[in-house]
């Protein structure tokens, strides 16, 4: 309450009125229409603020002080979480025959700073982002650990706007088609440590690698591995390295391992 001059003689209350910070207000220059965003994301939201938080850097937030408190990181915190799961849960209906451990790489393959950012790209999420001027200067919008986290955020946010089968349906639509190309990666990758697992839990024995045999000059050379289980060959590679060798070997015998003949061992 507001007093006039005259004592005891209360003037007019003003009413309060609340300082509403959006994207728009905050933004030095106009942002591209989220509009746009929501067709690539697939999401429309309900409450747009959600989506508008998720695009608000710590470094912009920084820069105004007072004027706002808010930026994405409780986001990616919440984002962060929601990803797990629902990538979690989509890989467990998609692969259901796939072991716990490969189950984990694979979704690790995912949801790592690099995939995501790789997402985060693809739908060009570095154009709405809020950056401080300093950030902005050093091409935060094209950083890595930037996109990941704003990624993070907008998963969240999506979450917040309309519950876990809307964050489920996101997912689907955006992490399904790397699902069988994340999981041949990650089979090249980690054979070796596939099978070593695959016959520690089958037999609580693990395998054998032998150089059969290389050649080629010293600085060309090819080598020749096998992998062998009980003296019975389980699969045999040929790469420039023995460590190449030896995962090509490993790939081999994880598939011949995985065939009708081998189901009853």
């Amino acid at each position: 309450m507001v007093l006039s001059g005259k004592r005891g003689t209360p003037s007019q209350i003003t009413p309060y009125r609340a300082l509403t910070v959006t994207i728009d207000t905050l933004a030095p220059t106009p942002l591209p229409d989220l509009h746009l965003l929501e067709e690539s994301l697939g999401y429309h939201f309900r409450d747009r603020a959600h989506l508008q938080k998720a695009l608000i850097h710590s470094s912009h937030a920084f820069e105004q002080g007072r004027q706002t408190q808010k930026d994405n990181e409780t986001l990616e915190f919440l984002g962060d979480a929601v990803l797990d799961l629902s990538v979690g849960h989509a890989l467990f209906r998609h692969f259901p025959e796939m072991r716990e451990g490969d189950l984990t790489r694979l979704r690790a393959a995912l949801v790592n700073e690099r995939h995501l950012a790789r997402m985060a790209r693809d739908l060009e999420l570095g154009r709405y982002l809020l950056l401080g001027k300093g950030e902005d200067s050093n091409l935060g919008r094209g950083k890595a650990s930037i996109l990941s986290c704003a990624f993070e955020a907008v998963a969240g946010a999506i979450f917040l706007d309309g519950g876990y089968q809307a964050a489920a349906e996101f997912v689907e639509r955006h992490f399904y088609p790397w699902f069988d190309d994340r999981q041949q990666s990650m089979f090249l990758a980690d054979a070796k440590s596939s099978l070593q697992e695959l016959l520690q839990e089958r037999f609580n024995e693990g395998p054998r690698y032998v150089l059969e045999g290389d050649e080629g000059p010293d600085h060309n050379k090819t080598f020749h591995v096998s992998v062998r289980f009980r003296e019975e060959i389980l699969g045999q590679g040929s790469a420039r390295s023995k460590k190449e060798a030896e995962q090509e070997a490993a790939a081999m015998a994880l598939k011949n391992l995985a065939g009708p003949e081998q189901a009853g061992r």
